[in-house]
């Protein structure tokens, strides 16, 4: 089982290693894809023509090689990318440690996931920055390909993973709002964020979406949720004492008493978050934490692939 699936993720411990072998996994399967059709050419070096000036030659890697390449220069970044998390308490589930069983929660996927793509972004030669939120934007970066900038993130991504919060709230609507307010060139946004709001707060979501989608952007949500257990509901049908792990409030409930009622509500959400994005021409991805991290790359290389990038 590859890097690609999460059961072998057991240490978030080198988060740069790590997205290296989920990319460089996901590159490897490419060619044995339907999708080996796609471009994902890394501007790094090339070989060195007989004649031409030698001063780009990589004399480190001729010495390793024993073959010439030139480094590759682009002046301009094809893209920007904005990846934007979700880092309400909400997010953090399931509450995972260590030894547990299920290492990965939806902050860890979504973190994982996010250095996986800023690693890709990098080898394309392109620009990505990272907003985090919860009740307020927290970090809010601008585009940059260099690899001083790529270690940032991570140190905040990093930053994310070990210090995980109960009862932190979330805003994202407000924060949407203001990330669009930020982002003054036209970006790939790419959001993940289990969009879990307070019912009253649905249409202040929506609202935030579109204000992304008015300012010219391409958004890609990525739905990042625990399938099984957050819209499946699946639970034994024994007493369990439930936590809202942003609000802290309890509930002690046999799981088959609110099962129907909950999965109803649940698909009923997800389908008026589907027709919204659709309305809105948002890309809206199923982003099962249990799924891996190849759905994560395939569809931002479709989003890059339609924007003729």
């Amino acid at each position: 089982m590859s890097l690609l699936d999460n059961i072998n993720v057991r240490d978030l411990g080198n988060l740069e290693l790590l997205a290296k072998q989920v990319v460089e996994g996901f590159i490897i399967g490419l060619h044995k894809s339907p999708f080996h059709g796609f471009s994902v050419e890394f501007a790094e070096h090339r070989l060195y023509n007989q004649g031409e000036s030698t001063k780009n030659i990589d004399w480190k890697v001729y010495a390793r090689t024993d073959k010439m390449f030139v480094k590759r220069f682009e002046e301009e970044t094809n893209l920007r990318c904005q990846i934007v998390i979700d880092a309400s308490s909400s997010m953090y589930f399931p509450e995972v440690s260590k030894n547990s069983t299920d290492y990965i929660n939806k902050l860890r996927f979504s973190a994982l996931s996010a250095a996986a793509l800023m690693n890709l972004l990098k080898k394309q030669r392109d620009a990505f920055g990272l907003s985090i939120f919860d009740k307020s934007v927290n970090i809010h970066t601008r585009c940059k390909s260099s690899t001083s900038h790529y270690r940032l993130l991570l140190s905040y991504l990093d930053q994310l993973i070990a210090h995980p919060e109960r009862n932190k709230t979330t805003s994202a609507a407000e924060a949407l709002h203001q990330i669009a307010e930020s982002i003054h060139k036209r970006s790939m946004v790419v959001i993940f964020s289990d969009m879990f709001e307070q019912t009253d707060e649905v249409d202040k979501l929506f609202a935030a979406l579109q204000h992304l989608k008015h300012n010219k952007h391409e958004v890609v949500l990525f739905h990042t949720v625990d399938q099984s257990k957050e819209i499946d509901f699946d639970f034994e049908n024994r007493p369990y004492l439930f936590i809202d792990i942003e609000t802290g409030e309890q509930v002690r409930l046999q799981s088959n008493q609110v099962k129907d009622y909950y999965v109803e509500q649940m698909t009923k959400f997800k389908e008026q978050l589907r027709i919204k994005c659709l309305q809105y021409k948002i890309d809206f991805i199923e982003a099962d934490i249990n799924a891996g991290f190849k759905p994560i790359l395939q569809s931002y290389l479709v989003k890059r692939t339609k924007m003729g990038v």
